[in-house]
């Protein structure tokens, strides 16, 4: 192997690294409530569909999600713990895409215990901007994997 080749593999992986980081700080805000920093993990221009909360267009519509509805489906609730595995993540210059399944765990305060457990698949793209990888697409899949009936339809996704 030329060391050229080896420096695009090793750039890629690199890459490949701080977008997992990226996703990983996401989930950390989302966990840790923040709302009003998470739209800084997206492009301005940034798409997201969130299961059965919605679909927004944009930091503001984002920021507006995350503090009006977000935050109220969590209210008061079992606080949870998200594990984002098995990333399968493709790198093509500023432009990556990928997916990764998501595991939540409800925590009981009362007793510490596991009161319910949710899965699901996002669906991500990403673009790299200014040095700094953000999300352009997010779409977060439950239940996964899906039924004919409660696929998305082409619409949905632009």
């Amino acid at each position: 192997m030329k060391l050229e080749e080896m420096e695009k593999r090793l750039r890629t992986m690199e890459e490949i690294e701080a977008i997992k980081n990226l996703q990983n700080e996401y989930l950390f805000y989302v966990l840790n409530r923040q709302w009003t920093e998470i739209p800084d993990f997206f492009t301005d221009d940034a798409f997201i569909i969130v299961g059965k909360y919605g679909t927004c267009h944009g930091k503001k519509e984002i920021k507006k999600f995350f503090m009006e509805v977000v935050s109220k489906a969590n209210a008061g609730k079992d606080r949870d713990t998200h594990f984002a595995v098995m990333p399968v993540i493709t790198v093509d210059g500023d432009r990556a895409s990928g997916h990764w399944m998501l595991y939540i765990f409800i925590a009981d305060p009362a007793t510490g215990g596991v009161s319910s457990f949710n899965q699901g698949r996002y669906d991500c793209e990403y673009l790299k901007r200014d040095g700094k990888w953000k999300f352009s697409k997010l779409i977060w899949t439950n239940p996964w994997p899906l039924t004919p009936e409660s696929m998305p339809r082409p619409e949905d996704w632009q």
